[in-house]
């Protein structure tokens, strides 16, 4: 008899856009299901070529670095904010004692690649991640950064409707 396969880690990709809730509670209720740890991970896409130039013409690149260093954390402090806020709002009121919640890392580069890359440093059984965070001509649409995980993915890859 064949067995299911073991989640035991499950790495939920959030792009902080204003639908991440049902993502977020999808994540957190298959590491409940699966008794999984949950890594949660935010990317941040850098700054193109031109934007760079731009702004290098104002300023150093010293001072750049800086700000963007600065940002990070602005967006770690404010991911666990919101973490705690969905745990009092959502997980109370559904009888979960304790988040479980790992870790939440926020890196620096191209969506898909990163998500990919985080699967893979952490050995993720599981990819959860939103559907798209924009509308195309009022239509809701797969995003690129899903399209991509979902094809390149070692790990099956749950994509949750959040529009």
């Amino acid at each position: 008899m064949k067995t299911m396969p073991e989640i035991k880690t499950i790495l939920y990709a959030s792009d902080l856009g204003k639908f991440t809730r049902p993502v977020f509670r999808q994540a957190v209720a298959q590491a409940n299901i699966h008794n999984a740890k949950l890594i949660m991970l935010h990317v941040i896409e850098p700054l193109n070529d031109t934007a760079r130039a731009v702004i290098s013409a104002w300023m150093p690149e010293k001072a750049i670095e800086e700000i963007q260093k600065d940002k990070m954390q602005e967006i770690i402090a404010h991911m666990k904010e919101r973490v705690t806020k969905f745990s009092d709002e959502e997980c109370d009121g559904a009888g979960i004692d304790k988040l479980p919640l790992q870790d939440i890392v926020v890196v620096t580069g191209r969506p898909s690649e990163e998500i990919l890359l985080a699967a893979e440093k952490y050995h993720a059984d599981l990819i959860v991640m939103g559907q798209s965070s924009k509308k195309v001509l009022g239509s809701k649409v797969m995003g690129s950064s899903a399209r991509r995980v979902a094809r390149l993915s070692p790990v099956p890859v749950l994509i949750v409707p959040n529009m």
